[in-house]
């Protein structure tokens, strides 16, 4: 019902942890839903998580399909996730590209796990059990970190990597996630 403004890198509500949801059925959470959905439509990102909106709750939402700024990326099915715990898979990291819409207009090299299994619930309490890899596990993983105060930067571990998404791409049409 609204476009809610993200919050920028700087801002110390994003350094914080967010609290678990207790209560599904509060009108509150199915507001919060509606407003990050036509958030993360409105700025054509790949996920978003409630702290970047301002809200210090664990909910985040994600989903990738036939996004020209990841031609070669699998979709990833819209996903309500709250209270998300996740359990890696394998030992096996990975560095890719990321961008985020609370760090916008540039992109880093960030290692994440190539695969994990994520649990909590979706929007109506209901159990939700994933494994997934490659794309989704990375999305999945950013997107959480949020819920930690955690944004993809601090993890960047060669700095090198890091910068305007126009310098690193000249002439190609990425924008933030």
């Amino acid at each position: 019902m609204a476009i809610r403004d993200v919050l920028k890198m700087g801002d110390p509500r994003l350094l914080e942890p967010a609290r678990p949801v207790e209560d599904f059925a509060a009108l509150e959470l199915a507001q919060l839903i509606v407003d990050m959905y036509d958030t993360m439509r409105a700025l054509n990102g790949a996920g978003l998580a409630a702290p970047q909106i301002g809200v210090g709750l664990q909910v985040v939402m994600f989903e990738v399909s036939a996004n020209p700024r990841y031609p070669d990326a699998e979709s990833v099915p819209f996903t309500v996730l709250v209270n998300p715990v996740l359990t890696p898979l394998s030992d096996e990291i990975e560095e890719g590209w990321e961008g985020c819409l609370s760090v916008p207009g540039m992109r880093g090299l960030v290692p994440r796990h190539t695969a994990l299994r994520y649990q909590g619930f979706d929007a109506g309490g209901q159990p939700l059990d994933r494994s997934v890899s490659g794309f989704h596990a990375r999305v999945v993983q950013h997107e959480v970190d949020h819920l930690r105060g955690i944004l993809y930067p601090m993890r960047i571990r060669d700095l090198r990597h890091f910068g305007f998404t126009e310098t690193l791409f000249p002439g190609q049409n990425l924008q933030d996630d």
